[in-house]
């Protein structure tokens, strides 16, 4: 029997595609502190640091990947592994550290500007809205974009940020975490998301229903999981199953 009162969705690649706007993100908050950097200083007379685009993304890249090794806890936390790189880098190509943690904070605004750009499925508004009437909603996401700043936020009474608690998923702590707040149980629940091993797993492990969104897959789907190929199905296997019930 399937009675829910709860869902929770998964936010990029299930609630709107993500790719497109991560490229631009990554490569634009990076030119924009390369380019901004040249100006202040020049402006104040001294020469350019020794930073290209090629090689300093590669560094960065490189820096961010020892943070996640050395802080293990905070291997999730995308914002501070970046901060701390740049941070770090910026210092060790010569800018004093108060002046690097400044233009590292004013990169990482950049990229949140940047990554807040995402465009949400056509169906999106008008499918939170409908489903808020009868369920508890949440977000709980891996990624650091600024929900916030997102007009779908309007729609998640409750938005989890994994990295942020220090568990990113599959950790069943932002997904029990949401449950707490939504002030319902895993088995009244159903989590909505693309990725099998981050979404669909953890929550049925944790005893929640889950919608797998996957253009395709004809594997056997463990018990209350279901696949739709897009997110704008889900009234129809929530009709379903309700109907089930």
């Amino acid at each position: 029997m399937v009675t829910l009162d709860a869902i929770t969705f998964d936010l990029d690649d299930t609630l709107w595609d993500n790719q497109g706007v991560m490229l631009k993100t990554e490569e634009g908050h990076y030119r924009w502190l390369l380019e901004a950097l040249a100006a202040w200083r020049a402006a104040r007379q001294e020469a350019p640091l020794p930073l290209t685009y090629d090689e300093g993304v590669a560094d960065y890249l490189q820096r961010r990947q020892q943070w996640a090794s050395q802080v293990p806890e905070r291997r999730g936390d995308f914002t501070w592994l970046r901060l701390r790189a740049l941070e770090a880098q910026l210092e060790t190509s010569g800018l004093p550290r108060s002046a690097a943690l400044l233009w590292a904070a004013a990169a990482m605004n950049e990229f949140h500007r940047l990554r807040v750009q995402v465009t949400p499925h056509p169906e999106a508004a008008g499918l939170l809205s409908a489903l808020a009437e009868r369920y508890r909603l949440a977000a709980i996401t891996n990624g650091n974009i600024h929900l916030k700043r997102q007009p779908l936020a309007a729609h998640f009474p409750v938005a989890i940020a994994a990295g942020e608690l220090l568990a990113p998923k599959p950790d069943p702590k932002p997904f029990l975490t949401a449950l707490e707040r939504l002030n319902t149980v895993p088995q009244r629940a159903m989590h909505v998301g693309d990725s099998w091993n981050e979404d669909v797993l953890p929550a049925q492990q944790l005893g929640m229903h889950a919608a797998w969104v996957a253009e395709c897959g004809d594997q056997t789907l463990p018990e209350r999981v279901h696949r739709v190929a897009h997110v704008k199905e889900l009234p129809e296997l929530i009709e379903w199953l309700e109907k089930r019930a």
